[in-house]
């Protein structure tokens, strides 16, 4: 372990070989850290939180504290992160909460950019980007691969599917499905996020296969209800379209569209 001594890490934190602390940190008890994760200066990490192995933060970053819920009255509760997270400067992630669920939990190689907040109780799954100032109110799900642009704004409870994306200044107050790009205040469907697809291995006839399915759920005119009832038939073929409807049928908030 590289600890500067200008920082301060309580006795009962648990640090992994190969963890540095840079100066003027600050990690508090009940904090588990994995190998090789590189703490910058003026970080700041209260427990209990579990982080895994090659994260690297930034400084000023504040990871961990009470959730900002005026619900919260001090019950225990947690914030897990995964493994080869990288979280930039001044980033803010909270703890879960009781009524939530009790856990924050951030998956695994997520790239989380300057002044991201990160609410209590939202889950965060693999290889996703927020850029900067993106921001996440409580209880948030965002699927795999999906990605922020600046300054994105999510309503409490929302859900972000997979390969999703949100142009620049997008605020969402309803559900993103899986493949679908959005922009504007309020976001509204721009088509889909066909270049994120190519660039992530998706061949040419599943992105034609998504684009099909794309325009029966927002071009058709058609109820919620009875375009889920047409993808169905594309679904049986292919496991990405039937990802999108099980992601339609478990909207908490409705969905863009």
């Amino acid at each position: 372990m590289s600890i500067d001594p200008r920082a301060v890490v309580d006795p009962a934190a648990r640090l992994a070989p190969g963890v540095s602390v840079g100066a003027y940190s600050i990690i508090g008890p009940e904090v588990e850290i994995g190998a090789g994760t590189e703490i910058g200066a003026h970080v700041v990490i209260k427990g209990p939180t579990t982080i895994g192995q090659g994260n690297r933060f930034y400084p000023f970053s504040s990871i961990g504290d009470d959730p900002q819920d005026k619900k919260y009255g001090g019950e225990r509760s947690r914030l897990e992160i995964g493994n080869r997270n990288v979280i930039r400067e001044y980033c803010t992630i909270n703890r879960g909460t009781g009524q939530g669920g009790g856990v924050t939990r951030i998956g695994n190689d997520n790239w989380i950019m300057a002044y991201v907040h990160i609410a209590h109780d939202c889950l965060i799954g693999n290889n996703t980007v927020f850029a900067n100032n993106a921001s996440l109110a409580g209880h948030v799900r965002v699927e795999d691969h999906a990605v922020l642009g600046g300054f994105t704004l999510v309503h409490q409870f929302c859900s972000i599917g997979a390969h999703a994306f949100s142009g620049m200044g997008s605020t969402l107050s309803k559900d993103l499905p899986p493949y679908v790009t959005v922009s504007g205040n309020p976001a509204v469907p721009r088509g889909l996020n066909s270049e994120g697809l190519r660039r992530r291995g998706f061949s040419s006839d599943t992105i034609q296969v998504l684009k099909r399915a794309y325009r029966i759920l927002f071009r058709s005119g058609l109820p919620l209800e009875q375009a889920i009832r047409e993808l169905s038939s594309l679904a049986r073929e292919h496991e990405e379209v039937a990802h999108l409807i099980h992601f339609l049928e478990g909207s908490r908030r409705s969905i863009l569209r």
